[in-house]
């Protein structure tokens, strides 16, 4: 087996025709709770929502899909999600960086499943604080933890 560590890792713009890789993502990383075609559908095409796509060697390995709030400087980070088998090797920070960086709001917030630890820790550790929780919100009756970050205005 191939050692797929030391390949080189891309961040590009998603459009609708990454579809199929965004299926492939939602069906693995969130196999409960993948997004429906219609919403998988409006994520790629909705004007004004940041979404991003980790390549590797043309593949799709992760994607990212934020959105500001009106007025109130807000965002929400609506998903994020690296393919199982590409995990542990700072894709995910580098979408959400790059998602952040985007999005340009000083506060940003999402939620993730209350017992999702790699992703809590990968929150906290780039600034994230829980602010909430949202009682049943996933289809199985689990619990969604809400959190925020507040950054300096201008970054």
């Amino acid at each position: 087996m191939e050692n797929n560590h030391d390949q080189t890792v891309s961040i590009f713009s998603a459009t609708w025709r990454d579809l199929g890789g965004l299926k492939q993502i939602e069906r693995q990383c969130f196999p409960i709770d993948a997004w429906p075609l219609i919403d998988l559908i409006g994520v790629l095409t909705i004007p004004n929502v940041v979404r991003l796509k980790a390549v590797i060697d043309e593949q799709i390995v992760g994607f990212v899909a934020g959105d500001k709030r009106g007025s109130k400087d807000l965002s929400w980070i609506a998903t994020i999600g690296v393919l199982p088998s590409y995990q542990r090797r700072g894709i995910a920070t580098q979408l959400l960086i790059s998602c952040e960086e985007k999005l340009g709001t000083s506060r940003i917030r999402l939620s993730v499943r209350i017992n999702n630890k790699s992703a809590i820790f990968l929150y906290e550790s780039f600034g994230y604080q829980r602010i909430d929780t949202w009682r049943n919100y996933y289809q199985d009756g689990s619990d969604a933890a809400v959190f925020e970050k507040t950054r300096l205005s201008g970054l």
